[in-house]
């Protein structure tokens, strides 16, 4: 991140989307191991058998694998993407910008400069709020409206956001005539006409 900073630019905080959503990939990685033995002991006490009378005693190595596989399955086809979509997702706020990247194998950099947001909304269900998240959304004239989805600590990081806009320099600096709107007490010496009175 600090090789993609413009000049003078300073990275404020870091953090990725809540983790909440990860909770049915947690329960299912516990879960469908617990499932695959007793469904495994069911088998290998005969109960298959009992229940299906062709499913014989040299049927049982293979239901017990197809157990094993389907644990396997679910932990590479179910758990993994979605551990490793909320690993690969960053919120990243500078003094500039507000940066989302996603994606390990597949990029995806969303950008918005804070000088372009004219409003900021914050979005809560009721979970979200249970465990302090949120969907942040600015508005800009000219892209509409950016979401950041399951945004941690939403409250302070929308402080962070608007302390950041507050900070901005603001656009007439460094413009000619800039320093017409100061009040005569308010300007630098220097900038005034003639240098400093002799007293």
């Amino acid at each position: 991140m600090r090789k993609a900073l413009v000049p003078g630019e300073q990275v404020i905080v870091t953090t990725r989307p809540q983790p909440r959503k990860l909770a049915g990939a947690a329960a299912a990685f516990i879960l469908s191991p617990a499932i695959a033995a007793f469904a495994s002991a069911w088998v290998v006490r005969g109960e298959a058998e009992r229940l299906i009378p062709e499913l014989t005693a040299s049927w049982t190595p293979w239901l017990v694998a197809g157990s094993a596989l389907a644990v396997a399955g679910v932990w590479l086809g179910y758990c993994l993407p979605r551990l490793l979509k909320w690993q690969g997702t960053r919120y990243t706020l500078t003094s500039r910008r507000m940066i989302s990247r996603s994606g390990i194998l597949h990029r995806q950099d969303q950008q918005v400069n804070l000088a372009s947001v004219r409003n900021l909304t914050v979005h809560e269900s009721v979970l979200q709020r249970l465990v302090r998240s949120g969907n942040i959304s600015l508005e800009t004239g000219y892209q509409g409206v950016v979401t950041f989805q399951d945004v941690p600590e939403v409250a302070r990081f929308r402080d962070f956001i608007l302390d950041a806009i507050g900070e901005l320099p603001d656009e007439r600096d460094g413009q000619a005539g800039g320093a017409m709107d100061y009040s005569a007490d308010a300007v630098p010496w220097e900038l005034r006409e003639g240098g400093r009175d002799e007293r």
